[in-house]
């Protein structure tokens, strides 16, 4: 397992994705599937994999699931760090995050928990424990119901030691600016927001400097393209792959809710791999919007 420094500093300016978790026809993960993805994934410069996350329909596996898949991507991400998908209620979680380190993970990103809204000390004291109960670095993602504020997060940070980093997937760009600013280099900064890529720029004014990104799954030239260009500043390119490619996608991935997973999942599996379908409550695309994925990523690798 790489320390959480290690880790922190690992993922600081690389670029992240979620991998998809692929299902057979009887609704089960398929593993030979999620390996072969996994090692086509871990063969490009990425600085780490998250798996059982949003993309990876986290909110629909078991934790034994996750575990297989914490596993089997151990198996198969080569050097590529491993963070897994960590969540549902406290007692959950840090069972969880334990189970996660022993299958040999290398980092939790913590999703928000179920249902109920929480004051903040009480959602600090979910981080709090979840921390605690694990080696691993932890990444708090701020989402939901789950938000934290810059005080709670520098209260947090001289507590746990492994808590490395800091994932945003609100859009409250005044809140990430106030955490960047009150926390400077003791988290990493990550943007997580759907299709992340139409945003990093706003959020690189805030001091994220890096993200995770979706369509790396399926194209991981064209992200790993724009991640440069992002790094880079080269804003014209961004600009460019913005309008030809990242745009496009967004108008077919609205086309329904949930799609932000299910076009993701379609585009991996126009790319010749078993996916399976995505778990209810979640639909997969239609046989048109299939095409139009297919016609779409026509080009870009």
């Amino acid at each position: 397992m790489i320390s959480p420094s290690d880790l922190r500093e690992t993922i600081r300016t690389g670029l992240l994705s979620f991998p998809v978790t692929p299902f057979d026809g009887e609704d089960r993960f398929a593993a030979g599937p999620f390996r072969a993805h996994m090692e086509w994934l871990s063969s490009y410069d990425v600085s780490g994999l998250i798996v059982a996350g949003g993309t990876g329909e986290m909110f629909s596996l078991t934790p034994g699931e996750i575990v297989d898949v914490v596993r089997t991507a151990r198996e198969s991400a080569g050097d590529a760090p491993v963070i897994a998908g960590c969540g549902y209620g406290t007692r959950m979680a840090c069972d969880l995050a334990k189970e996660i380190e022993a299958a040999g993970g290398d980092g939790i990103l913590l999703l928000p928990h179920y249902l109920i809204g929480a004051p903040q000390d009480g959602v600090a004291d979910r981080i709090r424990a979840v921390c605690k109960s694990t080696n691993m670095g932890v990444i708090v993602y701020n989402r939901g119901q789950a938000r934290v504020t810059a005080e709670t997060l520098e209260q947090l940070a001289d507590e746990c030691p492994n808590l490395i980093g800091f994932k945003d997937g609100t859009g409250d760009i005044d809140t990430v600016r106030r955490v960047t600013v009150a926390l400077g280099d003791r988290l990493s900064y990550i943007g997580g927001m759907p299709t992340h890529e139409l945003f990093a720029q706003a959020y690189r004014g805030a001091g994220m400097p890096t993200y995770s990104s979706a369509v790396f799954n399926f194209v991981p030239k064209t992200a790993l393209a724009f991640h440069k260009a992002f790094t880079d500043g080269d804003d014209a390119t961004c600009e460019k792959l913005l309008r030809d490619f990242y745009y496009p996608f967004a108008k077919i991935r609205d086309r329904k809710s949930g799609y932000a997973v299910s076009a993701i999942k379609a585009g991996v599996a126009l790319r010749g791999f078993d996916t399976g379908a995505v778990r209810a409550p979640l639909t997969d695309l239609t046989p048109d919007e299939m095409d139009m994925m297919r016609e779409l990523i026509k080009g870009y690798e």
